[in-house]
């Protein structure tokens, strides 16, 4: 059976993808250490992250333990607004982005902050 590219992947093995890799930044994981408490190896993360590959339920179990979260963590919160969590999950999935939240959330309060936003404001390419 052929592979389906990222492009053809079901919504939902993303979105579930994308909580993992958010769930798993978050605890300071790599995915070398996600893979060996799950049990798989670390290109199977990438896969699962990617939304390429659906995490079975059982896996799905043992890579919620590991991050200390519920199951249903992983899945979000099936209402509409659920597609601006995803949209956020995304954005922090970028390489760098949790890190410069958290460099962010030490800055104190005001002009500091104002400033670095502003700054990296001037950084987007149009």
């Amino acid at each position: 059976m052929a592979r389906k590219p990222d492009a053809l992947a079901d919504p939902i093995d993303i979105a579930v993808g994308a909580r993992i890799r958010l769930l798993r930044k978050v605890r300071g994981l790599s995915q070398q250490a996600l893979a060996e408490a799950a049990g798989v190896t670390f290109q199977q993360i990438q896969k699962y992250e990617r939304g390429a590959n659906r995490v079975s339920a059982s896996m799905l179990s043992r890579i919620a333990a590991t991050l200390q979260a519920p199951v249903s963590e992983m899945f979000g919160d099936v209402t509409p607004a659920s597609g601006a969590i995803d949209e956020v999950a995304a954005l922090l999935a970028e390489p760098g982005a949790l890190e410069l939240l958290r460099a962010y959330s030490f800055l104190p309060r005001g002009a500091s902050r104002a400033a670095l936003v502003e700054f990296v404001r001037s950084l987007k390419v149009v």
